[in-house]
């Protein structure tokens, strides 16, 4: 039996897989849904371009695979235990070929619903930003009388950018380009970057996307275009290629890859082994673990100031209840409410932090149909209030208690 194991174990582990992927279905095909192209993409890149090395890559892949279960275990993230899929995959071609992509590894994670919901989390603070950056190059060429948030007001007109400036999807087209133009270079120079030269190439890629955004948005207010139409796509396309595609063409003549291949060193079978057997026991727990349906006991110690007998379950994560004053939402953490009002139409004019009660809460300005309203939101564990996902995720991650968002919007400032 033993030495049965040992003669058929790459079949065992990719078949051990493949029943992983089919348990974790649902999973896989609502990750491949929102980047099927990015992580196929990836995924590919990966057994093309990998190499050789001597560096041992199963601890700390293993490692990786650990942390992301046992997140996804204790908080039923579906996204990381996904990402840890992902990784397995990866993780098994290793230990067969002892190859190995590091510029595809970074494709698989900034693809991945993690860095998606990261970016989401910070888009209205890096469109702020970049407006006001832009702001102040045109303010003393143009009449801009003021700036709020994402609103320019110009000869008493109101010119609006919209979230598409922010870039994400153009961030991960020219993240895949680059990835293609290091992996076509180390091919063709038969040579390959160390980790500090693919990290150097990507801060460069993530500078000139933000260039190229800058510009964007400089050009569609000069040409008067912030509605979504065929001038405005044109205009990113144009941005995107000018601005970030063609420096990109342009510095990787100079950005050569120095380091030879390394053979890698051969491992016995019970070593290789080890590792997968370890990493597949995990994803096996996790996946069936993840199946069980969560309680969120949202409800559960909630102030009595809200009258939850006069509310409704929109669904088992989100329960509302209207009063003429106000709208309240209580949520699970996952559901950002920058991104469901600007889902739903709302444009965002002014988000910042403020004080209630001693307390800091986050505070959103909004607007849609020439109606402003206001909104006040925060995530509430042990009775405190809190404004950090990542704060209140760490706290329910040690300690297993319940986190919930509250968000209330009226159409008058509350505070």
């Amino acid at each position: 039996m033993k030495s049965f194991l040992f003669q058929y174990q790459n079949a065992i582990a990719i078949l051990t897989l493949l029943l992983l992927l089919g348990i974790n279905f649902d999973i896989v095909r609502s990750g491949l849904d929102r980047n099927l192209f990015g992580i196929s993409f990836s995924i590919v890149l990966f057994i093309i371009g990998g190499r050789k090395t001597s560096f041992n890559m199963n601890y700390p892949l293993l490692g990786l695979i650990l942390l992301l279960e046992f997140i996804s275990y204790r908080l039923h993230t579906k996204s990381l235990h996904f990402l840890a899929l992902a990784l397995s995959a990866c993780f098994l071609f290793y230990s067969l070929t002892r190859k190995f992509s590091f510029i595809a590894f970074i494709c698989i994670l900034l693809f991945s619903s993690l860095f998606t919901t990261f970016f989401d989390y910070l888009t209205v603070e890096i469109k702020q930003t970049l407006c006001y950056g832009v702001y102040l190059t045109l303010k003393n060429f143009i009449p801009i009388t003021k700036i709020e948030g994402v609103n320019f007001y110009i000869d008493n007109a109101k010119i609006t950018i919209d979230t598409a400036c922010m870039g994400l999807s153009m961030f991960k087209t020219g993240l895949l380009v680059g990835a293609f133009l290091l992996t076509l270079e180390e091919r063709k120079q038969h040579k390959y970057y160390n980790v500090k030269q693919i990290f150097l190439f990507c801060f460069v890629m993530i500078l000139l996307n933000l260039i190229s955004n800058y510009f964007r948005i400089i050009v569609l207010i000069l040409v008067d275009c912030t509605e979504e139409n065929t001038l405005h796509h044109s205009i990113g396309l144009l941005c995107f290629v000018f601005y970030q595609i063609i420096p990109l063409l342009f510095l990787i003549r100079f950005f050569k890859p120095n380091q030879e291949e390394i053979a890698g060193r051969p491992t016995s079978g019970k070593f290789a082994l080890f590792p997968i057997a370890i990493a597949f026991l995990i994803l096996l727990v996790t996946s069936f673990e993840i199946k069980k349906e969560l309680k969120h006991n949202l409800l559960e110690n909630l102030n009595t100031t809200y009258t939850s007998t006069k509310g409704i379950w929109v669904t088992n994560e989100v329960f509302k209840i209207a009063t003429p004053e106000k709208l309240i939402y209580i949520k699970t953490p996952s559901h950002n409410p920058l991104i469901c009002w600007t889902g739903n139409g709302y444009k965002v004019i002014e988000s910042k932090v403020i004080q209630k009660n001693n307390e800091e809460i986050c505070f959103v300005r909004m607007e849609k149909n020439q109606a402003q309203y206001y909104s006040y939101w925060w995530y509430e564990c042990g009775g405190k209030k809190y404004t950090s996902l990542v704060e209140v995720l760490f706290i329910k991650l040690l300690y297993n208690k319940p986190v919930r968002l509250i968000n209330e919007t009226s159409r008058t400032k509350l505070l």
